[in-house]
């Protein structure tokens, strides 16, 4: 019990009621101190943004190095290709679905929140796709030129945003996501939208499972293996990534169930399913995508366009390839893509925050599952060009 009360999910399902209960019978006075808190959390998540992509993709790339490059160029372009291609049928998903899910504007008859007491503005150290920029080219540099001093301080660098992700964002957001709730609830929206946003959960979580065997059934038909005798080991891995909500908490789970199958190589199990665990995201990618179409109707009424989504599930494909294998990370490393090509304000990152999070279990469960899958692709390829033993 204690466990599950310390839980993310738990502290942010806490933050969801008591912000709708206290939005229920706040009165302006107190409303005026809810927003700044809101605004003041806001600014915090916002300038770790940049942080978080330099500190994350930079030192992904440098640990790539030039051992196995062939191998590790399929893998890569596997996991890039699944990620966006999981983007893509739930960007489809969503233009066929989301119009006819009742989704009314949050705009429309909705009591105004008070106006910020004070702003304390904390602008970002850099802009997020100059971060991006900055991390992918730094981190070709470093392997490029060997210079392995950088490539430790990437390292070391990154240990210190995460712990700037797990000690400071990861617990203000309860707090930040009960003001939003609060406001909401004020405004009178979070009546009207909370049966949708159970309904987009179910929805997504049936995505998943398409996805996986989409992908179990391509690995089949390329390697010429029998894909069930991999998907059938992962049942332990599945319900561990449910809990754990973590890719690199699963991962000594996830090997030693891909080991026990017989249709794939073990050396390429030991590179593939640690690799796959942090640059393959399909199912968080799967559920971002279709959770910022909806949130996108609740606050504009209207779904982004086509090219801007086309522009977002690109390059969320690369930002997931960077992002921590941790609770919330996928989110959490494209939020600049959420608020510089969405424009999603602190109520839209809100959302998004809470409803990835309060399925973010399943969606790790379907990226573990699927690592299974892209090392079958690996096994197959492997065999195909002779490659090892």
């Amino acid at each position: 019990m204690k466990k599950i009360v310390q839980s993310l999910p738990f502290k942010l399902l806490a933050g969801v009621v008591v912000g709708i209960v206290a939005g229920l019978v706040a009165n302006e006075a107190f409303m005026n101190v809810v927003v700044t808190v809101k605004q003041l959390l806001g600014e915090l998540i916002n300038f770790c943004v940049p942080l978080i992509v330099i500190g994350f993709i930079a030192p992904s790339i440098t640990r790539l190095g030039k051992n196995a490059s062939r191998m590790l160029a399929v893998a890569l372009v596997l996991a890039y290709v699944s990620s966006i291609g999981a983007a893509f049928f739930s960007m489809f998903a969503g233009y066929s679905i989301i119009p006819h899910l009742s989704i009314v504007s949050s705009a429309e008859g909705l009591r105004a929140l008070p106006e910020v007491v004070f702003e304390l503005e904390i602008p970002q150290i850099m802009s997020v796709m100059s971060a991006l920029v900055f991390s992918i080219l730094v981190g070709l540099a470093v392997t490029w030129t060997g210079s392995s001093r950088t490539s430790e301080l990437l390292e070391e660098f990154q240990q210190i945003v995460l712990s700037v992700v797990t000690k400071v964002i990861i617990p203000v957001l309860p707090f930040f996501i009960a003001c939003t709730f609060c406001g909401l609830s004020y405004e009178g929206t979070i009546t009207r939208q909370l049966p949708v946003f159970l309904k987009v959960i179910v929805i997504v979580m049936a995505g998943h499972y398409i996805w996986m065997a989409l992908l179990y059934i391509l690995a089949g038909i390329y390697s010429r293996k029998n894909p069930l005798d991999v998907v059938r080991h992962y049942g332990p891995a599945y319900i561990t990534a449910v809990g754990t909500m973590s890719s690199a908490a699963t991962l000594a789970v996830a090997l030693r169930c891909a080991r026990k199958s017989t249709v794939l190589r073990k050396d390429m199990v030991d590179f593939g399913i640690p690799l796959f665990a942090n640059v393959h995201l399909c199912g968080s990618v799967l559920t971002e995508v279709f959770f910022v179409m909806t949130v996108s109707q609740i606050l504009d009424g209207t779904l982004p366009q086509l090219g801007t989504m086309i522009l977002f599930c690109l390059l969320l494909g690369v930002f997931a390839i960077g992002a921590p294998g941790v609770p919330g990370g996928t989110v959490m490393a494209s939020l600049g893509l959420i608020t510089g090509i969405l424009l999603f304000n602190d109520t839209g990152t809100a959302l998004m925050l809470t409803i990835f999070a309060l399925q973010d279990s399943f969606g790790t469960a379907c990226n573990v599952t699927g690592d299974g899958a892209l090392t079958l692709i690996l096994t197959g390829y492997a065999d195909r060009h002779k490659i090892g033993a």
